[in-house]
């Protein structure tokens, strides 16, 4: 993976707070909170408030990134909490998953560079067992026009790096859509997420 982008994300998990905060996110709660405990993957997990949360309620947590500085204050964070959680540095294709290993895997502003993002998606679907859980939140397309008022929003700032609903439905096929939609929300994550923003949300269960 790009050098600049690593960079990046070692750059902003590098500093001495977290950047998105240490709650979890709040769509991702509320579902979580209405399935069963089980084995659940979080990519693009950075600084681990979401994976700690997952552990809290006795959840068997995978996660992974591609930032040194995001796993070592996820791990921190996990500490704090008294939880443990698998965390894996390194390009997803590389680190070892297996087939129908998770009953979840939540994606939570995971907007991998656009060239591999599909095939990330399609090769987490694999991972996911028959009858598991996605729960998705990203920014959608129209997010742009947010950020470009309120930059302490945050999000990617190119088109290609943000979501539709067709990008969606495309990648993850053959799942029973629960909830798929586009809505205009209010953040406050840490210092990253401060501000009105455009998401998408998926909750969808593979078939």
């Amino acid at each position: 993976m790009e050098s600049e982008w690593l960079s990046k994300w070692n750059a902003r998990f590098g500093k001495k707070s977290y950047a998105y905060g240490t709650a979890p996110n709040q769509y991702f709660k509320n579902k979580l909170d209405q399935l069963d405990t089980g084995t659940i993957l979080f990519p693009a997990e950075g600084e681990g408030r979401n994976a700690v949360y997952a552990a809290q309620l006795g959840w068997d947590v995978s996660a992974f990134d591609i930032s040194e500085a995001g796993k070592q204050k996820a791990m921190r964070l996990a500490e704090q909490k008294q939880v443990s959680i698998d965390y894996k540095i390194g390009e997803l294709e590389v680190l070892g998953y297996q087939p129908e290993q998770f009953d979840a895997i939540a994606l939570i502003y995971a907007h991998f560079p656009p060239n591999i993002r599909s095939n990330y998606h399609r090769l987490l679907h694999t991972y996911l067992k028959k009858g598991g859980t996605i729960i998705f939140e990203g920014f959608s397309k129209d997010h742009l026009k947010f950020r470009n008022k309120n930059p302490q929003v945050g999000g990617p700032s190119d088109l290609d790096s943000l979501f539709s609903l067709e990008d969606l439905k495309a990648d993850f096929t053959d799942y029973e859509i629960l909830e798929l939609k586009k809505t205009t929300v209010e953040l406050n994550e840490g210092d990253g997420h401060v501000g009105t923003g455009s998401v998408i949300r998926f909750l969808g269960v593979k078939q």
